[in-house]
C-alpha cells in the first residue's frame, strides 16, 4: 500500500511538471531530439524553393516534369532514465533533497517524452541494479515511474555507475536517449559511458547540494558519509579548512566536466538550491543549435 504522502507528492509533481512541459519544454524537447531518422512518404511536383537534392530523377524522367521525394520524421524515441538511488541522495540543506530533485527532473523529462509520443523507461541503481521498468508510453506509465523513484526502498547504499551503464547497454537494445542522473560519487565510469554513448545518446545530469562545495562557519561539526558510514569531526570555523574544502570541490567538478568532455558526453549541472528549469532549457537550446 503506497502511503498517502507519496500519492500527494506524486500528484504535486505531476501538476507542477506538466505545467512546465506545456508552457516551456515540449517544443524544446521535440527540437532537441529528432527521432531515429527520415522515412520516405511520397513524391510531389517540384516547386520553386525546393531542395534540388530531393529530386526523384526516375519519376522526373518518366513524367517529363520535375518531382521531389517527401520524407517524414520517424518521431518515436525511447527515453531511459538511469537514476542513482544511493544513500547520498538523501541529502539536502536548502529547498529539497537530491533524491527529490531527481524525481522532479525525471517527471519533467518523462512528461516531455510522452507529450511527443515517445516511450520512457527507468533503471534505478545503487551499487547494484535495484529496479528496471522497460520503456512504455502513456501518462499512467509515467506516474508509475515517479512513484517508483519516490517510494522505492533500495537495498544497496553505495554507487556503481559503471555497472549500471553496462546493465543498461545489455537490456536496452534499441538506440535511446539516456539521462544518467546522479551525484557521481563513484569511480571508473568514464570508459563504460563512452562505450554506451556510441550506441545511445547519453546525457549526464549531476545533482549537487551547496554544502558539498562550501561551508559557512558552524564551528566544530561531525560529518557522516551516507554511503560508507564514516564519521569525521571538522572545524568549519577554520578559514583554511573552508578554503581547502571549496578548492577541492571545485577541482572535483572540473575533473568531472573534463572526463565527460573526453567521453564526448553532454553534461548538465543541477543544484538543489536553484531552479533546474534554466539549466535544462539552456541544454536544449545548445543541442538544437549544434544540430543545425
Amino acid at each position: 500500500m503506497i502511503p498517502k504522502e507519496i500519492i500527494k507528492k506524486v500528484r504535486r509533481i505531476e501538476i507542477s511538471t506538466r505545467r512546465v512541459v506545456n508552457d516551456l519544454f515540449s517544443g524544446e524537447y521535440h527540437s532537441t531530439f529528432k527521432g531515429q531518422g527520415m522515412e520516405f512518404e511520397e513524391v510531389r511536383q517540384y516547386q520553386p524553393g525546393d531542395d534540388i537534392r530531393l529530386i526523384d530523377w526516375n519519376v522526373t524522367a518518366r513524367t517529363g516534369q520535375p518531382y521531389i521525394k517527401k520524407f517524414r520524421e520517424e518521431r518515436e524515441l525511447s527515453v531511459v532514465l538511469l537514476v542513482d538511488a544511493s544513500s547520498s541522495g538523501a541529502f539536502g540543506t536548502r529547498e529539497r533533497f537530491k533524491s527529490e530533485t531527481a524525481a522532479e527532473l525525471c517527471a519533467l523529462l518523462a512528461f516531455s517524452a510522452i507529450k511527443n509520443n515517445d516511450k520512457v523507461g527507468l533503471i534505478i541503481f545503487t551499487d547494484k541494479i535495484e529496479k528496471f521498468v522497460p520503456p512504455k508510453k502513456g501518462k499512467a506509465h509515467v506516474l508509475r515511474l515517479i512513484r517508483e523513484i519516490l517510494y522505492f526502498k533500495p537495498q544497496g547504499i553505495g554507487t556503481d555507475i559503471s555497472g549500471a551503464v553496462q546493465y543498461m547497454n545489455r537490456v536496452i537494445k534499441r538506440r535511446s536517449v539516456v539521462f544518467l542522473i546522479s551525484d557521481y560519487m563513484s569511480e571508473g565510469f568514464y570508459r563504460p559511458l563512452q562505450i554506451a554513448n556510441n550506441k545511445h545518446d547519453v546525457i549526464a545530469i549531476k545533482i549537487s547540494d551547496p554544502r558539498e562545495s562550501s561551508f559557512e562557519d558552524f564551528g566544530l561539526i561531525e560529518l557522516e558519509d551516507a554511503e560508507t558510514g564514516e564519521v569525521i569531526l571538522v572545524d568549519t570555523g577554520s578559514r583554511a579548512f573552508r578554503k581547502e574544502f571549496a578548492a577541492r570541490a571545485q577541482e572535483d567538478n572540473s575533473n568531472l566536466k573534463r572526463g565527460f568532455q573526453l567521453a564526448n558526453l553532454d553534461f548538465i549541472n543541477i543544484r538543489t538550491d536553484q531552479s533546474y528549469i534554466v539549466p535544462l532549457i539552456n541544454f536544449f537550446k545548445m543541442r538544437e543549435r549544434r544540430a543545425r
